[in-house]
């Protein structure tokens, strides 16, 4: 949905640590990114009729954590106005969103689990969900050859035995490309599980710890613990490289597997066409894909991005 035509939407890029949070989504009587970050900026607007709401690039599950998240939310000039009061903006940025950022940070208090790192009036036909292209995950395993680090346990799984980097890195590789991922998403009713996994490999950091690189045009529910899961069974050895694919074509959910925790997994990235293109590509990522109807795979998907 557009804006108001009397309305400015802003860009925002958030950053937290998933751990006590139940997730982005507002649930009644939980902790929520999304209730945490608007009650902050109803805090700063007072009372100024219906409360704010902000919308995001990808809907985290609990437990996830996220380095680059995007959403954004629209200012009335009266409301944008308040947000300015006090304090001009000294950093040579728009002066509605600096204040809006430091003003949010500074509710949120000194040591948040949730900070805003940039805000800034968006391109025309902005959406921080439909017009986003691809959405970019990490996730951190810490197996028995590593470093583990205590310091990082909130974002990296410990895992008991060694596990293979080249097989993960094989199994990682078939699974690339425009597929029905059912085996890999929680069903949802009336959902699709059809996504294109654009890219998914395996590194070690310089303390060893094994990172997977996690990008696609969007995410179904738990998918990516899921294939993070299968690796690590291959990994292991009790799955052979091919079972990954052979999986993922049987098109059901699996107990050859386990879904990994929410702890390891973290929201990188975000990626955007350019701002000529940017309401196109909202308008049409609101259809629904169907696999091999010769459609442009860039651009229309359902979009149910709940990775954890």
């Amino acid at each position: 949905m557009d804006p108001a035509p009397t309305s400015t939407r802003f860009r925002l890029d958030i950053a937290y640590d998933g751990t006590h949070f139940a997730g982005w989504a507002k649930q009644p009587g939980l902790r929520t990114v999304q209730g945490v970050l608007e009650d902050a900026i109803t805090t700063i607007l007072g009372k100024q009729g219906d409360k704010i709401l902000v919308a995001v690039a990808g809907r985290t599950d609990t437990g996830v954590h996220a380095t680059g998240q995007v959403a954004h939310l629209d200012l009335d000039e009266e409301r944008a106005a308040r947000v300015r009061r006090g304090r001009p903006a000294r950093d040579g940025l728009h002066p509605t969103g600096s204040a809006l950022r430091r003003k949010v940070n500074g509710v949120l208090g000194q040591y948040p689990d949730v900070l805003i790192t940039n805000a800034r009036p968006a391109a025309p036909g902005f959406d921080a969900r439909f017009s986003a292209i691809w959405r970019r995950y990490e996730y951190r395993i810490s197996d028995s050859v590593s470093f583990r680090n205590p310091l990082e346990r909130a974002q990296t799984v410990w895992h008991p035995s060694p596990l293979d980097v080249d097989r993960m890195n094989a199994a990682a590789q078939s699974l690339v490309g425009l597929h029905d991922f059912a085996t890999y998403c929680r069903p949802r009713e009336g959902r699709t599980t059809i996504r294109t996994l654009q890219r998914f490999g395996w590194t070690r950091d310089a303390e060893g710890v094994l990172v997977a690189d996690v990008r696609a045009d969007a995410f179904c529910h738990s998918m990516v613990r899921a294939l993070v899961g299968v690796c690590v069974a291959v990994g292991e050895g009790k799955l052979e490289v091919a079972d990954a694919e052979r999986l993922r074509s049987e098109v059901t959910r699996s107990n050859e597997f386990a879904v990994m925790p929410a702890r390891g997994l973290t929201l990188a990235e975000v990626g955007y066409p350019s701002d000529a293109l940017l309401g196109q590509r909202a308008a049409l990522t609101r259809q629904r894909r169907s696999l091999g109807d010769g459609r442009d795979p860039f651009a229309e998907f359902d979009d149910d991005d709940e990775a954890g």
